[in-house]
């Protein structure tokens, strides 16, 4: 049993830190470092880096919650799958 929730916590913290590493890119990254390359492509009439800096990134949060929660079901899925086996 104790194998069990290591291996779910283990997986859960590579799925969480894997999530934030794409939160970071998509904010700090494309919202702020890259955002001046980014302006050269416009959306609506907005430049892409000023896209991402004020919409973009809370898009892509969002996004990264139900990808979550879709990566948890699977995850509690295959390990009660192998808890029946």
């Amino acid at each position: 049993m104790k194998r069990k929730s290591d291996q779910y916590w283990k997986s859960n913290i590579k799925i969480v830190s894997s999530l934030l590493v794409i939160w970071f890119i998509a904010s700090f990254g494309f919202g702020i470092v890259f955002s001046e390359s980014l302006d050269q492509i416009k959306i609506g009439g907005f430049k892409l880096g000023f896209w991402f800096a004020q919409q973009g990134s809370i898009y892509v949060f969002v996004l990264i919650i139900f990808l979550y929660v879709w990566l948890m079901k699977r995850l509690d899925k295959k390990l009660s799958q192998e808890e029946d086996k």
